[in-house]
């Protein structure tokens, strides 16, 4: 029985691109998976020939001599005879999808767990990982702005070898784990899967002559100091990004990025929401019934003074304007609420007993309207 042309096969033209041959592939392999097609013989035999042609026509060589020679070029049975093109076959039994487009479409699929996006360049260069510092810092700090050294440790680039990882001119090999791939295939099942060498860390490159400093790693670790400037008006949980200040990449690859996650400590005195700082102040009862000035204290150190209304209740609220907290890249301060607290004197002597007890005697319902008002309703419920 004679095999059908592999561009009937796809559905495809004879001039088409390899963008339209991958998608075509894609939308056959799916459609007669075996996994879609449990049991049934016509839809594993379709699968067998769609890869084949796939496996053909992907490749710009196999492609130029199926179009010169037909399916006399691969006579020999598709594998790495005389005169014929290597990979994929398929054997007596099972699948191989060794080197076939099987993982190319699952790769697009699932990237790196089928083996795709590799991060490393030919030289073996990698760029660095990012770094997290988590830095707390204090109210006062926010309100300044504040210039912080810190301390980590990391790979820094290493200066024996000009982080090449060499420690003369002899360049590099292939790896001899991967043999220059950088992948490493162990069939699992069904699967073949492809994972990151373990011995070039996926680039698929050894130095001939490692450095001793960094063992051919173009970096080592080293504790490093790094001044930080922490804005003013900063939030509690912000990152702050600085470029280039991560692990240095592998064989002078890119460095990665420092990011810093900023902490605000609790404070004594102030609670802060937003731009705003908010105070609990205990107020003398008498200083709440008659009125007056007291003097509290602000974020800026400062005593500054607050009138306080006649009659002022316990809970009430009382704002001094703009001696919150400033706004990131902005001359706007928040206020300081102040929520009173009104005292009740304790420890009391003889004769302030007795004072209270005139004052109570004389007072009339309007001097305490909430209370009046409570157990006249309280009166009228029962």
């Amino acid at each position: 029985m004679s095999k059908q042309d592999y561009y009937e096969l796809l559905g495809i033209s004879k001039t088409a691109s390899a963008d339209e041959i991958k998608k075509a592939y894609r939308k056959l392999a799916m459609k007669y998976h075996p996994d879609q097609n449990q049991g049934n013989k016509e839809a594993e035999a379709k699968f067998k020939e769609v890869n084949e042609a796939y496996d053909v026509l992907k490749d710009e060589q196999k492609r130029a001599a199926y179009d010169r020679f037909g399916h006399s070029a691969f006579s020999n049975g598709g594998g790495g005879g005389p005169g014929g093109f290597g990979g994929g076959g398929f054997g007596q039994s099972g699948f191989d999808f060794h080197g076939s487009g099987f993982s190319d479409i699952f790769g697009d699929i699932f990237g790196d767990f089928m083996g795709g996006g590799r991060s490393h360049n030919h030289d073996g260069r990698q760029r660095g990982s990012d770094l997290r510092y988590n830095l707390n810092i204090t109210l006062e700090d926010v309100l300044n702005g504040k210039q912080e050294v810190i301390k980590f440790r990391t790979y820094v680039s290493c200066d024996s070898c000009d982080s090449t990882g060499s420690a003369s001119k002899k360049g590099t090999t292939n790896c001899s784990t991967c043999h220059g791939s950088g992948r490493i295939r162990s069939s699992q099942g069904f699967f073949t899967v492809e994972r990151t060498c373990h011995t070039c860390n996926g680039s698929g490159k050894m130095i001939k002559d490692p450095c001793k400093k960094c063992h051919g790693e173009g970096r080592y670790q080293k504790e490093r100091t790094l001044s930080v400037n922490i804005p003013v008006g900063v939030e509690d949980g912000s990152k702050i990004r600085i470029s280039g200040e991560g692990e240095a990449g592998v064989r002078g690859g890119v460095s990665g990025d420092l990011y810093i996650f900023v902490s605000i400590k609790d404070h004594q005195l102030f609670t802060r929401d937003g731009n705003n700082l908010y105070c609990n102040i205990p107020l003398k009862f008498v200083t709440a019934a008659l009125g007056g000035t007291i003097e509290v204290p602000t974020i800026d150190g400062d005593l500054v003074s607050l009138t306080i209304p006649a009659g002022t209740q316990y809970g009430d609220k009382l704002r001094l304007r703009g001696k919150g907290m400033p706004a990131m890249k902005s001359k706007t301060r928040g206020d300081m609420i102040i929520t009173v607290n009104v005292e009740i004197p304790v420890n009391l002597t003889s004769r302030q007993k007795e004072l209270l007890e005139e004052f109570n005697n004389q007072s009339k319902n309007e001097s305490s309207p909430k209370s009046e008002g409570f157990f006249n309703k309280i009166k009228d419920l029962f």
